[in-house]
């Protein structure tokens, strides 16, 4: 029976992305399919013959302001990077919240990040199931550490698990003077508790992780309703390429591809200027991502691109260059090139850490540690190392041959009332 499902995609496009794949799938097997984004994503997707619902606030123009510079440079610090986001989106809140809400309404089901629990409560709410996405391992386990966590391994499997516990506690305390007035005041629900509400979603609320166990072993104590899907990605097939990148690609050997999505470096220019001589040093042709209206210049062995789709570019280039996002580090693992990952904040350290531990790249630079030397070294090897070929060749090949969106619209379904 077709029933309404809203996914709340909060972030940028690395975010969006699955969700509209994954909506894309449900909507093939007759449901309808809301997604709530922010209003630059409506027409990505509409186009994918979804239903927008257009937020006003927009991650990228937050990370733009004062306060979402220093949130980017609290690196993996779990208490600076769940403050920053505080600060930035706290102002924001109880108009965002709204929003959410009113384009929650109607739905038979909602799907949602764990970033304070948003389905819970509207679920809760609205009386119809819910489910949590995680696009990065997020539920406790002793077989590693929360990505923000890192240094609990020293306390072993004890540590591990309460990494975990610990972030997601931090995270509630920071955010719940914002939703839990949103729960009395629109949702009629009496305040949520400071511990029962996470020990609520682990016990009993379904997981869907959208990441594959070839890049993250499914951990042996994780609970049989959290559910490691696998990507769901979003090919384009359709795309056609400007005349200037198919005649660039054609000119030579298959180039670098060099961009770092969302993520705002606190001087641009400067930044560029490292690229470009280090991709001159490295010896090798890039494509890389950027505005060329905002001063950015192309050149001989050097091709700036606005917005080409990952699932088409990454195949054609002889390694990839990123801030290490989940999006675009599982873009890069299937397309089966060597990854170079110049991670910014949150996540990032950890999924360069993976791309390292399975042999597709070298191990991950920081960007505020980057050097012309540094990143030039790390694309030679990247492109010369027989280890890192092999190793990048073996995960696009496993990545390739799964599908998590069906996975996962398998599980959804069994979740739908009636």
């Amino acid at each position: 029976m077709p029933r309404k499902i809203v996914l709340y995609a909060l972030g940028s496009r690395g975010d969006i992305q699955p969700c509209v794949a994954l909506g894309r799938a449900l909507n093939a097997r007759g449901h309808r399919v809301r997604v709530i984004a922010a209003a630059r994503y409506a027409d990505l997707i509409a186009s994918a013959g979804l239903d927008p619902a257009p937020l006003s606030v927009d991650p990228a123009d937050l990370l733009n302001t004062e306060e979402g510079q220093r949130l980017l440079a609290g690196g993996r610090n779990p208490v600076a990077f769940l403050g920053g986001l505080r600060r930035v989106l706290g102002p924001l809140a109880e108009r965002l919240l709204g929003e959410i809400l009113t384009a929650a309404r109607g739905a038979d089901l909602v799907l949602a990040p764990s970033a304070g629990w948003l389905g819970e409560h509207i679920g809760e709410h609205l009386g119809i199931p819910s489910a949590v996405i995680h696009y990065q391992p997020s539920h406790p386990t002793g077989a590693f550490p929360h990505p923000l966590l890192p240094q609990a391994r020293l306390l072993g499997r004890w540590g591990n698990r309460v990494s975990f516990q610990a972030v997601d506690l931090l995270a509630w305390v920071l955010i719940r003077h914002f939703v839990n007035p949103w729960r009395r005041g629109q949702l009629h629900l009496p305040p949520a508790s400071l511990l029962g509400l996470p020990r609520r979603v682990y016990r009993e609320r379904p997981v869907l992780c959208c990441f594959s166990s070839a890049v993250v072993p499914r951990p042996r104590d994780w609970p049989s309703h959290v559910h490691l899907t696998g990507y769901w990605f979003l090919d384009e097939p359709e795309y056609r390429p400007s005349e200037e990148l198919a005649a660039f690609l054609e000119a030579g050997p298959p180039p670098v591809y060099v961009g770092f999505g969302s993520m705002v470096p606190a001087d641009p220019q400067s930044a560029h200027r490292l690229i470009h001589d280090a991709i001159h040093l490295a010896g090798v042709r890039a494509v890389v991502m950027g505005d060329p209206k905002s001063g950015l210049t192309s050149g001989e062995d050097v091709l700036v691109v606005e917005d080409v789709p990952h699932s088409w570019l990454f195949p054609r280039m002889a390694a990839v260059v990123h801030h290490g996002g989940a999006g675009t580090t599982a873009a890069g693992l299937r397309a089966g090139v060597p990854t170079v990952v110049c991670p910014f904040f949150g996540d990032q350290p950890y999924w360069g850490e993976r791309v390292a531990a399975l042999r597709a790249g070298p191990e991950p630079i920081p960007f505020r540690k980057l050097t012309v030397r540094g990143l030039a070294e790390a694309i030679r090897q990247a492109m010369h190392d027989p280890v890192i070929r092999l190793g990048a060749e073996h995960i696009g090949r496993r990545l390739s041959a799964e599908d998590g969106t069906a996975a996962a619209c398998e599980v959804i379904e069994s979740l739908l009332p009636g």
